[in-house]
């Protein structure tokens, strides 16, 4: 572990202009394969730093990979900045309430906002120490799009995008400070498209093959196959397409969009070939044709010991996040808004005190063979089974904020997560340089990563010839209906 004092220091000096380019993401969100407005901001951050940009890494038309520096080995950054439909919120209020600045209905609640400008500035921070002490490497940053039910990394990986980098960082905003890595799941997800007969449900309901029945016998042949299932397993769906408005029409089209998610790829695959079976039963059962549009998919988390161990020594050496009585007392008023007993738990979990809102502290690095199970996703699962990969979670948010909800967005541009952010970037960029120079510990890290692809390989999630959607022939319009669908479905919801 190098003196992390200098990165420090180059974090605080540019960190404004990176807590700007988070907020300005944050003003206007973008879902899923649409982020290019996103995307020109970055890359205009990272141009601006003397970065050279690729676009479309990958192939994917809202990646981008930006690097600086010459010789030794290259060491990525991973960036997000895709939001999620139907989030809208005013920054800072403690209760539901659209942003009132803007129409746009999307929301940061994952604070991908945060996410991908944090891991920019510590892409740029490590170059700048690389460039001022004269050492080789070469810094790689990747603004990752569809992130959200959409595996854009698993699509990078597909395409190539991350050849010849020997490792990579990132990070997670959080309620939570921790350089353990918690695993997370496989999954897949996927269009069940169903096809029928329309006729006159009164007076001729015979000649009538009704798809939503079909997407409705699905729906309850998966529920009867939850008791089948491992309890971390998870099956989600949503009716996109319900058939119509009218009930005295047999509906002649009728879609269902489902995720499928398991420990681990092998797993996943034979829980998501039940469900297909289920679906292709439906449409027997109904005498409808069904249409199998599969989405995305990605792997679990491949953990890096290794690299944990290194990033935990530049946590230490940087301290907690340092929030003061200002950001306690605007974190409260989010805290109140959850269950106590949601909260209570979280503080069990981290060891804080009766009434603490933030987590300011350093926890220790857990036990790598007791790792917590999460039972959600992330495409950077797909990133490290590709090369050794580290990821922090940085505390940004109240104690006891679910994520992708009002309470995630509403705190994406207060001052604790913009302190989150800056803690992080420092303990990214001090890892990422301490690769660059201590040619040991990338040894390790790459011994330790070889070792288990050596007997487990990579197992791509997507299946063969399936591209990433907005490569699709004629899919553009799709994704902007299914989108404008998934916000009208959730404003609904919210009431």
């Amino acid at each position: 572990m190098q003196d992390t004092t200098p990165i420090e220091r180059i974090v605080e000096a540019i960190g404004p202009r990176f807590t700007r380019l988070s907020d300005e993401i944050w003003d206007d969100p973008h879902l899923r394969w649409q982020e290019y407005g996103s995307m020109e901001k970055q890359i205009a951050a990272a141009e601006e730093f003397g970065f050279t940009v690729q676009r479309e890494a990958g192939g994917i038309p809202t990646a981008f990979s930006a690097e600086k520096g010459e010789g030794g080995p290259v060491i990525a950054f991973l960036g997000e900045y895709d939001s999620l439909a139907g989030l809208s919120q005013a920054s800072g209020v403690a209760e539901p309430a659209p942003n009132p600045e803007t129409s746009n209905t999307n929301g940061q609640g994952c604070g991908h906002n945060l996410l991908g400008s944090g891991s920019l500035l510590a892409a740029v921070a490590a170059a700048k120490h690389l460039e001022e002490e004269g050492l080789p490497g070469r810094v790689r940053y990747y603004g990752c799009p569809a992130e959200e039910a959409a595996a854009g990394k698993t699509f990078m990986v597909q395409g190539g995008a991350f050849d010849g980098v020997d490792a990579a960082v990132s990070w997670h905003p959080a309620p939570v400070m921790t350089a353990t890595q918690i695993l997370t799941l496989s999954y897949a997800q996927v269009y069940f498209r169903y096809t029928g007969v329309a006729s006159h449900a009164g007076a001729d309901p015979a000649h009538g093959r009704s798809a939503l029945d079909a997407v409705e016998l699905c729906n309850v042949g998966v529920n009867f196959l939850r008791e089948h299932m491992s309890d971390t397993a998870r099956v989600h769906y949503a009716i996109t397409d319900a058939g119509g408005h009218s009930p005295n029409v047999v509906q002649a089209n009728a879609s269902v969009y489902y995720v499928v998610r398991a420990n681990t790829v092998a797993e996943m695959r034979e829980l998501y070939d039940r469900v297909v079976k289920i679906a292709q039963g439906a449409a027997l059962m109904t005498e409808t044709t069904l249409e199998i549009d599969f989405d995305g998919a990605c792997a679990e988390i491949l953990p890096n010991v290794a690299l944990e161990q290194a990033l935990q020594a530049n946590v230490e050496s940087i301290g907690g996040v340092p929030f003061d009585d200002a950001d306690r007392e605007a974190a409260a008023a989010f805290t109140a808004t959850v269950p106590e007993r949601e909260v209570a738990g979280m503080r069990r979990f981290l060891g804080l005190p009766a009434g603490a809102v933030l987590q300011d502290g350093v926890l220790p690095l857990g036990d790598p063979n007791r790792r917590q199970q999460m039972t959600g996703s992330s495409d950077v699962g797909d990133v490290s089974w590709t090369v050794p990969t580290v990821q922090i979670t940085g505390a940004t948010c109240a104690v006891g904020t679910p994520g992708h909800s009002w309470q995630m967005v509403a705190q994406g541009k207060l001052p604790a997560a913009h302190k989150g952010m800056l803690h992080a970037a420092k303990a990214m960029a001090a890892t990422a340089v301490d690769l660059m120079v201590d040619a040991d510990l990338l040894a390790a890290a790459r011994a330790e990563f070889e070792g288990i692809i050596a007997e487990t390989p990579y197992d791509c999630p997507i299946p063969e010839g399936v591209v990433a959607p907005p490569l699709r022939a004629g899919n553009e319009a799709h994704l902007i209906a299914s989108d404008h669908a998934a916000q009208v479905a959730a404003q609904v919801a919210a009431g």
